[in-house]
């Protein structure tokens, strides 16, 4: 992220504008760039840029789907056994009553409202609102995994190479957030305070991640599901903390949408006439948000999707082409060989995560499905 921050504000002094894309900047790094075959096809880093986003986006999105069906599943379908008195969830097992794709098409026209919000600053109050319900929810998961862990020595120290190919995907979904970190920065009132705010907030959810996915395992073990709120005790208080999470990522889902809205909209509302413009743009929201639900229903499984698209498209757009936008943007004008070796490290490593992570979650996709067990990836969404 850091990278691609100093390559776009670079580009803007250079090209005298007041912002760039994630695909303008790979565009004019191109364009200006010392290789003749390059400078020709610059328009496919942009579009590259582009499809990758859109799958990004959209993967996160039909994530989004899993985990509110998930956890929207175990609140209501524990209702009747849900009490004061907060018992490991070992000793209360319900039933499924209802596929949990229900549950994704109860939730569809929800988050299809939450879409026709255009204004990126209006989808900034709901952020705001999902941080806060999201950090009231960390705070009661830590005040109830701290509680009575058991003597971690029987964990094993390290998994298999297969298991951290998937941890690797889905590192990646967690951290990766590239795709929104130009759009707001543009949008901000004080754009140059942009990389503090960077700074503070992937520091403070970097030692959150890392605390409560090691708290979270050392807890339930090897009984860690994908989604570390569905292993909270059956009662009312971490029932609440279900639906808060819930809450915050529905929020969350419209702020991930925004992007590629950006991208397909003014793409297909450039072809029809004005007076069919609002009907295009709200017909191509619904679609998208259609096709996120789609594919939620048709691979349910969240601990390998998200995997997955860690590592299809999160790992190019946040390690993979970073790396090479920077060696493209200075290498005409000041750039030395220790970071040229190091952006080439990068990328060659992001590539390989990339290739290796998603053999292994197609892989895993084709076996049965099992019955929850240990989250193999470590998530702790």
């Amino acid at each position: 992220m850091v990278i691609l921050l100093n390559c776009a504000q670079h580009l803007t002094h250079r090209l005298r504008k007041t912002f760039v894309t994630y695909g303008d900047a790979l565009l004019c790094s191109m364009e200006t760039c010392w290789s003749p075959w390059l400078r020709t096809h610059s328009g496919w880093g942009r579009y590259t840029v582009s499809f990758l986003l859109i799958v990004t986006q959209l993967g996160f999105c039909s994530v989004y789907f899993m985990f509110l069906a998930d956890n929207l599943r175990q609140i209501v379908e524990e209702a009747h056994v849900t009490s004061s008195t907060c018992q490991p969830r070992g000793t209360q097992v319900a039933l499924p009553i209802l596929d949990i794709r229900v549950y994704m098409l109860i939730i569809l026209p929800f988050l299809l409202m939450s879409v026709f919000i255009q204004n990126l600053r209006l989808l900034s109050v709901f952020s705001t609102l999902a941080n806060v319900t999201t950090l009231v929810s960390v705070a009661l998961i830590f005040q109830h995994i701290v509680q009575g862990i058991p003597n971690p020595s029987s964990l094993p120290l390290m998994a298999n190479w297969k298991t951290f190919l998937l941890f690797f995907g889905t590192a990646i979904f967690t951290f990766e957030g590239v795709g929104m970190v130009l759009p707001l920065k543009n949008q901000m009132k004080n754009p140059q305070q942009f990389s503090l705010v960077l700074y503070l907030g992937m520091s403070l959810v970097i030692s959150l991640y890392i605390c409560l996915g090691t708290l979270g395992y050392m807890k339930f073990g090897s009984d860690t599901q994908a989604s570390i709120t569905l292993n909270l005790p059956n009662c009312w208080l971490y029932q609440s903390v279900k639906l808060m999470y819930s809450v915050g990522i529905f929020f969350t889902y419209a702020l991930q949408f925004h992007v590629p809205a950006e991208i397909i909209i003014p793409l297909v509302t450039s072809h029809v006439s004005e007076s069919w413009a609002l009907f295009v743009d709200l017909s191509v929201r619904t679609a998208l948000v259609c096709l996120t639900c789609v594919s939620a229903v048709l691979i349910p499984r969240l601990d390998l999707v998200l995997s997955l698209v860690g590592s299809v498209s999160s790992s190019a757009l946040a390690l993979v082409i970073p790396p090479l936008l920077e060696i493209l943007t200075f290498y005409p004008e000041d750039i030395n060989r220790v970071t040229i070796a190091k952006d080439i490290m990068i990328s060659i490593l992001g590539l390989l995560g990339c290739v290796l992570g998603t053999y292994q979650a197609l892989y895993e996709l084709t076996q049965p499905a099992c019955p929850p067990k240990a989250n193999s990836t470590g998530d702790v969404m």
